[in-house]
């Protein structure tokens, strides 16, 4: 450097003094002094940035949670890029720092600064939802046009840049013919060597500069728009009318985000290249006119036939790129659904029928992904070829005009069709492109344009400015504002601060679209509803966040501690906690799946209460829990805490409607009757049908008390197969050793959801085997490698051809006739096209084969694995990998896995020809080689594991969607919209972080890159022009300059193509590890299959049955010894959160979206005699569709009551043997209740019926009664002789459930 600096600075006082200097010393020590430069700037400026990143290395390694890291170490320090320089920003200097940090440790999030303001959503979203609101509406196109006017700057930046890159690029090709003559010896004047070389330089610099900035900043967009976009759509969720819900699923609207907003995002690639694509070919024509005349209007004609031949391509890519988005929603759909229902299918053993129908919704989509790729082989091959057909065009149209071909021409025209290469190889994909982004386009503008909920259903009045807290006049309310059956009819309710009312009706009376409506969650079709004061909502079905408890209970506000220990000892939840290892810090699985119901119940009334709201409406709390938790939840909590406030509740407990001021009863969308419960009591039948159902139950009670022995029970006692202290003692002996292991456990302190796995270091080989080995065992490899060489030899061999062909001057004799030239030339292009086609074809066929292999490999893993790993896993994971990472393998990861190998071979090829002319080359290309290995080993750490971070970012955006999605109603109730919008804007910005600074350090790669590639041409040709003439053939020369003008995109691009592959593989990585689940045991056993009359007797043995959700967690069964007798009924009792919820078959309350039969599996006569039984068959027969209505998600077109009864109902489809209710009738009130259980023993007498309930009344005529307590056996014997002994348990239980049975709890 010092040497170089030294000649350059003599060389300028020579110059001043007039000492007359020979150009090339000057040109020679000019390039030195560059290169110099940019080695130091690599030792030094890395060096310093090295050591800089070690003050910053954080000490410690978090390792909690990726959605609670959002503000963590990372946080307080924002991205260089902000702040830095002009000479930084345009050599990406800036992100050296966290290059270095990543090759000294593994990087986490926390070491990846937080983005600009401009780029986090926080700062964008505003700016591009002003534009659109600013609009009016929302359609495709102002979509559109909100995108552009919110980042217009952004756009005309990268447009300048993108026009200078184009320009720079063809200051090559207008000047070889002019470098090849003078190496033929002409020259136009003194030093024109040197001068060309230096022109030639400065290009490329110029080239390097704005290619590099231009990309980096259309990347940086497409995370912005992509980002915005997704929190419109996040927005848009929250605010959906139930109607428009009911549209869309839950799997719909992720696809929405995962997909569509991608995809969108994607498209500032390829946003300036209609345009350029004008532009380099008008300046293609302009070169071409100047060395072959008016035969550049044949290239002109071939260019547009060649585009024209795109358009019925490019229409069945759009429309099978429409079906193929279709079928994946359908697919995602069903997937969602069925990983929030995987419970259910594991526990009927509906799994692998649920994995067919998957697998063939999967065919349906590979129908259409297959017809795509093929289309895309065809419009590969199209476009390959055509820079050939140009070529043959062109010199065919220069033969006919008599035009003279010369060598220098030829290249000139050859380098300028090289160029030309790229808008029209580009042209399929940015075409394809902006096909599927309008797909994307328009259904983003069609799912942002659904109805939200009414904003003017709910008046809502300032705080203290009535007496009144709710006042509904002549209401009319309908879920489904075009259907003519209204949901609420004639409502008229005034309620006073303070007051206390019951809502009570038979299953589907339209209790809680009650409560819907006052939300303002129930269209409102005519009347008034005016609101006074703040409002919390605890739903029947409970909405658990994931996350921890305490988390769930403050909800967004501040801790209080004396309060917050208020509501934990109100609602019963101080117990619980003292038995979780982590108290309330336990991480809560996705949909709480680690809580019984009970405790998810009172978790959701805690929430509700600490956040001290005036107005309580409750929907049913009470039917999760037991009789003793439930009287002093009732107690403590609403006649409590809430003794002063607003209270609205459902109930079916006819025991709590005396403490009300006010009962309202329902049927059929009316209140029917309204008043005390002594007023009403005798005023209607409603109503004493209610307390009458009621009676009876408990008359039940008084029934087994007085005494009532079957003969069934008298039976098994004399066989000596039960007794009360015989089901106590062998437990006994087990509790020591169990109380050991749940020791052991706690201090494990493991918690069940952990944060997502992602591999570390570099990728493995063993996973490009997989992959390439995965279709026909990687047969087709070899042949697409060889049509690949076979395609660069036939190339330059053609180019060769002509090269050597033609004369260097007019003057100078052809070596062959004009014919040959162009029979010869045409033979080597349509060999090459042919190739093209061959590797095209067998390209799309591997990446197919591969991705369907893989698919089916990894959802049958994901079927066949342990309900641990669900409980263990939130579905966003899952959904992840089968949404975005496998949309990878279907779309991209075989293009560019073939992209890295094709660009190697060009290379190779390009190194040979360049070989062949000036072998001296070498010895600056080995060096620059080394370097350019050596940058890429130094960026690979950083790059890859901020790609891994990108894949494990993703997965809480979705997750935190997904839970948004099914808990809107609770959220808009408590006013929390805002946070979960901070929230996920968070998340989303936790996701964009590394995204940002992985295109960063691409960009940091590829400018050394080519800045080493400018530097090797730049020798190259100080060689040539310094060589005497005669030595090497100019038109070989040529040649070798030709291909050499590619060489720094060439280079770049291979390893652009290695670090982007390495980069995509993650995603097979990442499928890979879900193909490696430890399985659940076979399904079937052929030497272990039982009778096809098996069960014969129904008998149920359990041995020393030890529990828990996962390895780290505690037991909640700890070692269960009894057996059910066949043929018996056992009821199976306990606390709430005693480990009765842990059970064999819950007759959970979520449905398929699908009608009557999941299977469709029995005929129409057997689902309506099933439905009688269940007490729906009257509530179907009013239904337009019948048995094909339809259920939507989760079944959200039914009461919760109802959604039970259907869950009942296809159990008594089954006809099973042993059959297992749980909490099966919580939901429903007591006359129904006891119309079930009257079913119930009508049909299964001869089976062996296991129930679990809360609900005494429902076990209380069963033969045996099993108590459980801290997961372990109390109390077994018949519930007769258990009743003898006032002390059991069972008889404390009992005793208060009548107690509070026979209570008024008035004030």
């Amino acid at each position: 450097m010092s040497i170089s600096c030294y000649c350059l600075v003599i060389d300028v006082l020579l110059y001043k003094n007039h000492v007359s200097l020979p150009i090339q010393y000057l040109v020679s020590d000019v390039v030195s002094f560059i290169s110099g430069l940019f080695f130091c700037y690599v030792g030094f400026v890395k060096r310093s940035e090295g050591e800089d990143t070690l003050l910053q290395e954080p000490l410690l390694n978090g390792n909690s949670n990726v959605g609670s890291r959002i503000k963590a170490k990372g946080a307080d320090k924002v991205t260089p890029y902000s702040n830095a320089g002009l000479f930084s920003l345009l050599t990406f200097s800036w992100m050296g720092s966290l290059i270095a940090v990543g090759n000294k440790k593994t990087l986490d999030l926390e070491d990846v600064p937080q983005l600009d303001k401009e780029d986090s959503v926080a700062g964008a979203f505003p700016i591009f939802r002003s534009k659109l609101e600013a609009e009016g509406g929302v359609t495709t196109i102002k979509l559109v046009k909100a995108v552009v006017w919110s980042a217009w700057k952004e756009i005309l930046l990268t447009g300048f840049l993108a026009l200078l890159y184009t320009m720079a690029s063809y200051v090559g090709p207008y000047l070889i013919d002019t470098f090849v003559q003078y190496l033929n010896g002409k020259r136009e004047f003194e030093n024109e060597g040197y001068v060309l070389v230096s022109v030639f330089f400065v290009a490329k610099l110029v080239e390097c500069l704005s290619q590099r900035n231009w990309f980096f900043r259309l990347q940086q967009l497409g995370i912005r728009i992509r980002a915005v976009i997704v929190a419109m759509v996040y927005n848009k969720a929250l605010t959906l009318s139930c109607q428009a819900k009911q549209g869309h699923t839950s799997g719909e609207i992720i696809n929405f985000m995962t997909v569509d907003a991608e995809r969108v995002g994607d498209f500032s690639w390829y946003v300036h290249d209609p345009w350029m694509v004008l532009v380099q070919v008008a300046l293609a024509l302009v070169i071409l006119y100047k060395n072959l005349g008016l035969a550049s209007i044949a290239t002109l004609l071939a260019t547009i036939i060649v585009m024209l031949a795109n358009f019925p391509l490019g229409r069945l890519q759009e429309r099978f790129q429409d079906k193929l988005m279709e079928s994946k929603d359908k697919r995602m759909k069903a997937t969602s659904e069925i990983l929030r229902n995987m419970r259910i299918l594991k526990l009927q053993g509906w799994e692998m029928k649920f994995l067919s129908k998957v697998v063939e919704l999967r065919k349906s989509e590979a129908g259409w992904l297959k017809k795509y790729v093929y289309t895309s082989a065809m419009t590969s091959f199209v476009f390959w070829g055509a820079p050939t057909f140009v070529s043959v065009a062109t010199f065919g149209a220069c033969m006919l005009l008599g035009i003279p071909l010369e060598s220098g021409k030829i290249l000139s025209a050859l380098a300028t069709f090289r160029i030309l290469q790229e808008p029209i190889y580009n042209l399929p994909d940015t075409i394809s492109m902006i096909i599927q982004t309008k797909v994307s386009l328009d259904r983003l503008a069609s799912f942002l344009c659904l109805d939200d909920l009414q904003t003017d259903v709910i008046e809502k009045q300032p705080r203290d400015s009535s007496d009144t807290a709710i006042n509904i006049v002549d209401a009319n309310f309908s879920w489904n504002i075009y259907s003519p059956n209204q949901t609420l009819r004639d409502i008229n309710l005034k309620v006073f601060h303070g007051m206390r009312i019951a809502v009570c009706g038979t299953v589907g009376s339209g209790k809680s679209s009650l409560l819907s409506c006052i939300l303002g969650e129930v269209p409102k079709i005519s009347g008034n509803l005016k609101l006074c004061g703040t409002k919390a909502y605890v739903a029947q079905s409970p909405w658990i966040q994931s996350g921890k408890i305490e988390d769930n209970i403050l909800f967004g506000k501040e801790m209080d501690r004396e309060r917050y220990d208020r509501v934990l000892e109100a609602c019963s939840l101080k117990k619980d906690l003292e038995i979780l290892s982590f108290g309330d810090q336990t991480v809560i699985g996705e949909r709480g799946i680690n809580l019984s119901g009970g405790q998810k119940q009172r978790i959701q009334i805690a929430r509700a209460l600490y956040q001290d709201a005036d107005i309580y409406l409750f929907d049913d709390p009470f039917s999760a829990v037991d009789a003793h938790t439930g009287s002093h939840l009732f107690k403590e909590v609403l006649l409590g805490a809430l003794s002063s406030k607003t209270v609205i509740y459902v109930t079916h407990q006819v025991e709590f409607l005396p403490a009300a001021d006010l009962i309202l009863v329902m049927k059929d969308g009316k209140i029917t009757q309204a008043g005390k419960y002594t007023e009403i009591l005798n005023s209607g039948t409603d109503f004493m049908e209610l307390v009458g159902a009621h009676k009876q139950a408990l008359s039940a009670l008084d029934f087994i008390e007085g005494g009532h022995v079957s003969e069934k029970i008298s039976t098994s006692k004399e066989n000596g197969s039960t007794s009360s202290n015989g089901g106590v003692a062998k437990n006994e002996k087990h509790q020591d050793v169990q109380n050991d292991k749940a020791d052991e456990v706690a201090e494990a302190k493991g918690q069940l959801v952990q944060e997502e796995e992602r591999e570390k270091g570099r990728v493995g080989f063993s996973v490009y085997w997989k992959y390439i080995t995965t279709a026909y065992g990687g047969a087709l490899v070899p042949f697409i490698l060889l049509a690949q060489i076979l395609f660069q030899t036939l190339q330059i061999g053609s180019n060769y051809w002509m090269a050597w062909a033609t004369p260097v001057s007019e003057d100078a004799k052809p070596p062959v006739g004009g014919s040959t030239l162009i029979i010869v030339y045409v033979a080597l292009a349509i060999g090459s096209s042919f190739c093209i086609l061959g590797r095209a074809t067998l390209l799309v066929t591997a990446g197919y084969k591969t991705a369907s292999i893989l698919f089916n490999k990894m959802h049958l893993c994901i079927f066949r694995a342990p309900m641990s790993f669900f409980d263990a896993t939130p579905s966003g994971r899952i959904i992840n990998r089968a949404s975005t990472d496998q949309s990878a393998l279907d779309l991209n990861i075989p293009f560019q896995v073939g992209a890295f190998a094709f660009s190697m071979i060009q290379l190779l090829g390009i190194i040979i020809v360049m070989s062949q002319v000036a072998w001296q080359v070498f010895l600056v290309f080995i060096p620059v080689i080394a370097t350019s290995i050596w940058y890429q080993q130094y960026y690979l750490p950083s790059a890859r594991e901020l790609s891994r971070l990108i894949g494990v970012c993703k997965a809480p955006v979705i997750q935190h969607f997904a839970e948004t999605i099914s808990g809107s109603t609770t959220i808009r109730s408590f006013d929390q919209e805002l946070r979960f919008k901070d929230t996920n804007m968070k998340l989303m910005d936790g996701y964009s972080r590394p995204k940002f600074h992985s295109a960063a350090a691409m960009e940091w790669l590829c400018f050394r890159l080519d800045m080493l590639s400018s530097i090797t041409f730049a020798f190259s040709l100080i060689f040539l022009i310094s060589i005497p003439k005669g030595v090497i053939d100019p038109a070989l020369a040529g040649l070798a300059v030709t291909y050499g003008l590619n060489l720094n995109m060439l280079q770049a691009w291979v390893i652009w193509n290695l670090c982007n592959l390495e980069n995509k593989i993650i995603s097979v990585e990442r499928i890979l590890q879900y193909t490696c689940i430890p399985s659940e045991p076979p399904l079937v056993i052929e030497e272990s299959r039982p009778d096809r009359s098996w069960p014969s007797h129904g008998e149920v043995h359990i041995h020393d049955l030890q529990v828990r959700y996962a390895p780290p967690m505690p037991l909640v069964l700890r070692g269960l010894t009894c057996t059910f007798l066949g043929g018996m009924k056992t009821g199976i009792v306990g606390r709430t959160g005693s480990a009765s919820f842990l059970k064999i078959q819950p007759c959970l309350k979520e449905l398929y979206e699908a009608t009557w039969t999941p299977l469709e599996e029995y005929t129409d006569e057997q689902i309506w005699e099933a439905l009688d039984k269940c007490q729906l068959g009257d509530e179907v027969r009013k239904k337009e569709g019948k048995l094909d209505s339809k259920v939507t998600e989760n079944g959200e077109n039914w009461s919760m009551g109802q959604r039970q009864l259907v869950c009942l109902g296809r159990v008594l489809l089954k006809k099973s043997k042993v059959l297992v209710l749980d909490e099966a009738t919580a939901s429903v009130d007591t006359a129904t209740d006891n119309l079930i259980q009257q079913t119930l023993r009508q049909h299964f007498s001869n089976c062996t019926v296991i129930t679990i309930a809360h609900r005494i009344t429902s076990v209380i005529d069963s033969d045996m009664v099993l108590l459980l307590n801290h997961g372990l056996i109390e109390e077994y014997d018949s519930p007769s002789k258990l009743l003898e002994n006032k002390s059991s348990s069972f008889a404390q239980l009992v005793a208060e459930y009548t107690m509070r049975s026979n209570s008024s709890f008035e004030k």
